[in-house]
């Protein structure tokens, strides 16, 4: 793709300017940083996952995605802020951490994204079968060929940061409205939030959320963007610290308008269905035409998340030698047809996309971790220094992902056999 995520990446932002009054161009890509983060998880597994736990979990799942933002915000803005800070990408600071880590996370970043991205592909041929009734490799394979378009296209990065944030309003705009048709118990929804029953049985939901939020390359593509419009330093951070939280809420809103909306339909005694949940959620809520309106929003996210998942994975993978550094383009491609093969020949569109989102959940807890570490480190950051509140923020939510994570492999296991 002609222009990319790296748009002018020479082109520094005046850091003089203290109340962030930036050009037209600045703040496109500014946003376009939170957006791709936000587009990054609001893809085709947000909204199956959340369709998913809903429906078993009802209201107590609410109290999962109270914990999963307060633990998303920890790690995003700790992130975010030190790869600000010291103008350096997430494997790059790795490394500074200990020889060799920066590139067992771009390693582990990329099995992420790979999964993920199967995920994706998964998604947009579930959002074809709802538009059109095509079979979902069909719609899979049909998927791969037009990313693939749209990434090699000279004016693809442009189109696509307009059509995102169109979708983005459109999506939220949708399932605000299913939500308020599908009427459901907002009290019930509020008290659970705080008191849910059987809260070790959300322990999958809450690393599954975490891990489709800010796991894996979802986080470090929209600080890499940050990074490529310029913004490297301590000045830039009180925008930073904005942006990041902005991006978190964003994700939150979305899913709880649309847990409410899930939550509207099941609480009548609707069993979704077990080939597309989501998708019979608005189907429920807004009669036929609910099912391909869903198929239209599905797809378009999944479109947008299959290329944000392979540039941020090519983004790393690319720094492993040095013979891959010009080879962007064809990374991103071959990427994106091996994750197309894998769903294909493997199949379970459902299980993926909830299992895509704990394997990144698990990643977290290193890649976090290792930005924690460099935040002490005069010789990675300088003078800066990150305040403690909220590395104890960023060690609560490493520790919360470890102990999740260890317990979900259980139910994971279970979830792919069944």
């Amino acid at each position: 793709m002609g222009e990319n995520f790296n748009q002018n990446p020479n082109q520094e932002i005046n850091p003089n300017e203290k109340e962030f009054k930036f050009t037209k161009n600045h703040r496109r890509l500014l946003y376009g940083s939170v957006f791709l983060m936000a587009t990054s998880a609001i893809g085709p597994a947000f909204l199956t996952q959340t369709a998913v736990f809903t429906a078993e979990f009802y209201a107590s799942f609410a109290f999962a995605i109270l914990i999963s933002i307060i633990i998303d915000i920890g790690a995003q803005i700790n992130i975010w802020r030190v790869l600000v800070v010291t103008g350096l990408r997430g494997q790059e600071v790795s490394n500074k951490v200990m020889p060799g880590l920066g590139t067992l996370i771009s390693i582990l970043i990329a099995f992420g994204g790979l999964a993920f991205n199967i995920g994706n592909i998964a998604g947009a041929g579930l959002g074809l079968n709802a538009m059109f009734g095509l079979d979902i490799k069909w719609g899979a394979a049909i998927t791969a060929i037009f990313s693939i378009l749209i990434f090699v296209s000279r004016s693809g990065q442009k189109i696509m940061d307009v059509v995102s944030m169109i979708l983005g309003v459109v999506m939220i705009l949708v399932v605000a409205y299913v939500m308020v048709v599908s009427n459901p118990p907002y009290g019930d929804a509020l008290v659970h939030t705080f008191a849910p029953e059987q809260p070790v049985k959300l322990i999958l939901p809450i690393i599954t959320l975490v891990g489709g939020t800010v796991g894996g390359y979802i986080t470090f593509a929209g600080a890499h963007r940050l990074l490529d419009s310029g913004m490297k330093g301590k000045e830039f951070l009180p925008f930073v610290n904005r942006s990041a939280i902005a991006g978190i809420l964003t994700t939150g809103i979305m899913r709880t308008l649309l847990f409410l909306a899930v939550l509207g339909v099941v609480v009548t005694g609707v069993t979704l269905s077990a080939d597309n949940p989501p998708a019979s959620v608005f189907e429920h809520a807004i009669g036929p035409i609910g099912k391909n309106i869903f198929g239209v929003v599905i797809f378009a996210a999944a479109m947008s998340s299959v290329i944000g998942s392979a540039y941020t994975s090519a983004t790393f993978l690319r720094t492993l030698h040095k013979s891959l550094l010009t080879k962007n383009n064809l990374i991103v491609i071959v990427f994106i047809v091996i994750s197309t093969l894998i769903f294909l020949f493997i199949g379970k569109p459902i299980s993926l996309l909830i299992i895509a989102g704990a394997i990144n959940g698990w990643i977290l807890p290193i890649t976090l971790g290792a930005i924690l570490i460099a935040s002490r480190k005069k010789d990675i950051v300088g003078d800066y220094k990150h305040p403690t509140w909220m590395l104890i923020f960023g060690v609560v939510a490493v520790i919360v992902t470890i102990v999740t994570g260890i317990f979900s492999l259980q139910d994971l296991a279970a979830l792919w056999k069944g």
